[in-house]
């Protein structure tokens, strides 16, 4: 049976079917005959996602095919019988997978410490395998623009390190594909779609439970200077694919206690 086209076109949704075609477009992130395994936490970006890929696969022709991914990670209070009744309705192809990393989280990380590192950790281990073992050629993970350019700041002020969410990235084993399709939209535009959408969000009681994360504090930060200069955002986002080596310190980049050598060389 044919896929029921889905007729809703509200501002919200013409913005992110755009930034997302352009982010696929200008990272090439799908090509025809990918079979893309849409990962869908239950929170309100991944829905967003799986919604517009789902209206891009349809614009296409049906060129790639998706399939939702879920883990169940027995948090307390879990219940995905409203998220396995919208997969239904909108006739996608789903498997919700069962596998108990809440407890070894919050038996490995003290209380009140920062649950998000091993938890994504184990997560991602799980996401892997599976693509592998079911032979899916793009991983898609539901990072938006604000989670790009607050991870470059957390890195920045907290690791010591300049580093984000690379919009395409390549695993380490160099056995999967991972692919940020909402690179490019903004936070603001995909909680007024989910919103309109009504998902059945599931909420995330391990990480929600943890008050004052760094990635809160720096949200409000950009969130601040953004009312001074709107373009503020922006800007971070577009130094992520603006790097200037010769402006930085990185040893990997020059040798600096051999520059005048080379300064010498080219005078010869």
């Amino acid at each position: 049976m044919a896929e029921p086209l889905t007729i809703f076109r509200s501002q919200a949704e013409k913005k992110l079917l755009h930034y997302t075609g352009k982010a696929i477009h200008d990272y090439n992130m799908i090509q025809t005959g990918d079979k893309v395994m849409v990962c869908l936490s239950g929170g309100k970006d991944s829905f967003t996602m799986l919604s517009i890929l789902k209206l891009l696969k349809q614009r296409s022709n049906n060129k790639f095919d998706i399939f939702a991914f879920t883990l169940d990670q027995s948090q307390p209070g879990w219940d995905d019988s409203r998220l396995k009744q919208f997969l239904e309705k909108e006739q996608i192809p789903y498997e919700i997978l069962s596998r108990d990393t809440y407890s070894i989280v919050k038996e490995k990380i003290p209380e009140g410490a920062t649950y998000c590192s091993l938890c994504s950790r184990l997560r991602r281990g799980i996401i892997y395998r599976y693509a592998e073992e079911n032979g899916f050629t793009k991983i898609a993970l539901g990072h938006h623009r604000d989670d790009l350019i607050r991870t470059l700041l957390m890195s920045i002020l907290y690791s010591g390190e300049i580093r984000s969410m690379p919009p395409k990235l390549l695993s380490d084993n160099k056995k999967n594909i991972v692919i940020r399709p909402l690179s490019y939209c903004q936070e603001k535009d995909i909680i007024k779609y989910a919103k309109e959408r009504n998902y059945p969000i599931i909420p995330c009681n391990l990480c929600g439970s943890q008050e004052n994360l760094s990635r809160n504090r720096v949200k409000k930060l950009i969130d601040e200077l953004a009312l001074e200069n709107p373009k503020v955002p922006s800007n971070i986002l577009s130094a992520l694919g603006n790097i200037r080596p010769s402006q930085l310190m990185d040893h990997d980049f020059w040798d600096f206690k051999n520059l005048e050598d080379l300064h010498d060389s080219q005078l010869v």
